[in-house]
């Protein structure tokens, strides 16, 4: 008993001092990488059976090292998979760390990695420990569908999901949508809404929910810029004022309600304080300016 206590101790005080250190002297990149590359497994077994409280410490870690990145609005997150990777190890059952992590690494930059390869590779290790885990199949789908752009893969894990115990009935026709209508916003809009109805936690759910905030302002752009279109076509002039996109003196606002901006070309876009930025390059946006 006394020594389960020392141990429990000594991992609080162990995340204590990590953190002052944070604080206080940031470690050079290249000594961190080193050390949450090749420590994952000898952490575990030092840990014994404080492993998942280990897990957790490190879970937090990585979600400081990505929102502290994220504020300042970098795309260089060095230790975000190693993070990841280290706290799967400590607990190979953190559904949350593969599923959420992995949309950290897919997201392009600067609202994440850019890393769609880590991405994968994470979830592959979760369907290693866990391989009747249907959500992991479906997020790696979903990795090559919204950030690969690859929808004959995408349409393929889908497939194969569908085949395990407790899968959804929807499956299959995703699959089969992928194939036959990859890359439109109907498409896109129903994998996230999927995505949605089998997050088990609320960051999935708030992830999914922007994705379709994305998906209706481009639709909304896409019926503003034919009104800009189409009052240039017969010689009108758009109404801006500060380059804020009005149509009978209403300012037309995002589904966050910053409004869209009209540059001088004509071109209809997001506000520069919209938290939509940057918009998914693959749905089928027809946003051009008449020429």
């Amino acid at each position: 008993m006394l020594t389960a206590v020392a141990v429990g101790v000594l991992m609080a005080a162990a995340a204590g001092l990590q953190l002052v250190r944070e604080r206080t002297a940031a470690l050079s990149n290249q000594h961190e990488e080193t050390l949450y590359l090749t420590s994952g497994k000898a952490l575990r077994a030092i840990t014994i059976g404080y492993a998942a409280l280990a897990a957790d410490v490190y879970w937090i870690r990585a979600i400081q090292h990505f929102g502290g990145k994220h504020v300042g609005r970098t795309s260089d997150f060095p230790l975000l998979y190693p993070l990841l990777d280290l706290t799967t190890t400590l607990d190979p059952h953190f559904s949350i760390a593969y599923r959420f992590g992995s949309i950290f690494l897919g997201e392009p930059s600067p609202g994440g990695a850019g890393r769609p390869d880590l991405a994968i590779a994470l979830l592959q290790k979760g369907i290693r420990e866990m391989p009747d885990k249907w959500e992991y199949v479906v997020d790696i789908g979903f990795v090559h569908y919204w950030w690969r752009h690859d929808f004959v893969e995408a349409a393929a894990w889908f497939e194969r999901a569908s085949h395990l115990p407790k899968a959804p009935s929807w499956l299959p026709s995703m699959a089969a949508t992928t194939l036959a209508r990859g890359g439109d916003r109907a498409s896109s809009r129903r994998m996230w809404e999927a995505l949605r109805e089998s997050a088990d936690n609320d960051w999935l759910r708030g992830s999914a929910d922007r994705a379709l905030m994305q998906l209706r302002a481009l639709d909304e752009m896409d019926q503003l810029q034919q009104v800009v279109n189409r009052m240039a076509a017969n010689g009108g002039a758009f109404r801006i004022t500060g380059q804020v996109a009005q149509i009978n003196g209403r300012v037309i606002v995002d589904p966050t309600g910053v409004p869209y901006e009209v540059d001088t070309a004509g071109r209809v876009h997001l506000g520069k304080q919209s938290t939509l930025a940057p918009l998914p390059t693959q749905a089928g946006s027809q946003n051009a300016p008449v020429s």
